[in-house]
């Protein structure tokens, strides 16, 4: 079965109750669970989720997003080809809402060949990748 990438809209509606998401991702995240998807991200989703989490959520919410990784997502680091791709794609995109974190991500899927992502951000589809969402199949 192949890897679903994980992505900071995902894993933040998990942890925020208010998240125009968070019904869906709790869903999501069981079915993956479920059948034991294999989930991955990188380095540079779990630095942005966790400023993000300590920001609006606090200190609890960030242990609780370490404790939700931990034993079932797949933590990758960005090298730096990788990191000089994606600041190269950013660069060339010349667009505000995509940011450096979207670009390495998008990086690190092509070069593994995931297509699927478990993400709310509308990026992903844009840039030709499948959300993966509890109408799908994981």
């Amino acid at each position: 079965m192949s890897a679903v990438y994980c992505d900071t809209s995902a894993l933040y509606a998990l942890l925020d109750r208010g998240d125009a998401n968070a019904d869906a991702a709790a869903k999501t995240w069981e079915l993956l669970a479920g059948v034991s998807t294999p989930l991955v991200t990188t380095n540079y989703v779990v630095l942005e989720t966790v400023a993000l989490v300590q920001a609006r959520l606090g200190m609890k919410a960030v242990a609780a997003l370490r404790a939700l990784l931990d034993p079932f997502v797949s933590v990758h680091y960005v090298d730096v080809a990788l990191h000089l791709a994606a600041l190269e794609q950013l660069i060339s995109l010349s667009r505000r809402a995509v940011s450096l974190v979207d670009c390495a991500s998008f990086a690190f899927m092509r070069q593994n060949g995931l297509n699927r992502a478990f993400a709310f951000d509308r990026h992903f589809r844009e840039f030709g990748f499948d959300p993966v969402r509890t109408n799908s199949s994981p």
